[in-house]
């Protein structure tokens, strides 16, 4: 269900609908997406989608890293001018298509002939926004949830093809931009995107 929402916000933003409207449609049954993914997929060479995270990149709690995932891409669309990406996921007690998700990952200002972010993001391409918690920049390492043997929780990372920069956000780490605005930015910008989902 996750991965349907995020379909469905896709293509609320590459229709420039507001967010809001958006939200308020999937109180309903959700649309087919418009924008086919086509040969812009999104990969990892750590996890297969649907998959699980490996230990080594859980956060430092779980015994992990607590580095970002190593992603890769291809076929990035004519006319791509820039990239971003998101993860997200969403916790108890919030309602997809009513409640924001956490975010655990806002990255912009990628290059458009960028094909891939090594663990860790070493040379720290792209803008980051607040981590989950909204109390530092950067990247939040998921950690397992409490709760019964086998418990998980699902997140989705999103690549976003864009025609034009996100001139809406600023050209450094920022940790004003969250969920909402990062969102908002993206509204009209996207020429295709892709994503994939892990458990943990």
């Amino acid at each position: 269900m996750i991965r349907a929402w995020s379909r469905a916000l896709r293509t609320s933003l590459a229709s420039g609908m507001a967010v809001a409207l958006c939200v308020s449609a999937l109180a309903g049954p959700l649309a087919t997406p418009a924008l086919a993914q086509g040969d812009f997929t999104l990969t990892s060479p750590a996890f297969n989608d649907d998959g699980w995270l490996p230990d080594d990149l859980k956060c430092t709690r779980d015994g992990g890293d607590g580095v970002t995932p190593p992603l890769t891409w291809g076929d990035v669309p004519d006319g791509t001018q820039s990239l971003a990406l998101i993860m997200h996921h969403y916790p108890k007690g919030t309602v997809e298509g009513r409640d924001a998700p956490s975010q655990y990952w806002l990255l912009w200002n990628l290059p458009a002939d960028t094909h891939a972010l090594p663990r860790g993001n070493p040379a720290s391409l792209g803008d980051e926004g607040a981590d989950k918690d909204k109390k530092r920049i950067g990247y939040t390492p998921p950690c397992s949830p409490p709760g019964p043997e086998g418990s998980y929780h699902d997140y989705t990372i999103t690549l976003y093809a864009l025609k034009a920069p996100l001139e809406a956000l600023p050209d450094h780490d920022d940790m004003s931009v969250n969920w909402d605005t990062m969102t908002e930015a993206l509204q009209g910008k996207v020429l295709d995107s892709s994503s994939i989902t892990f458990r943990n």
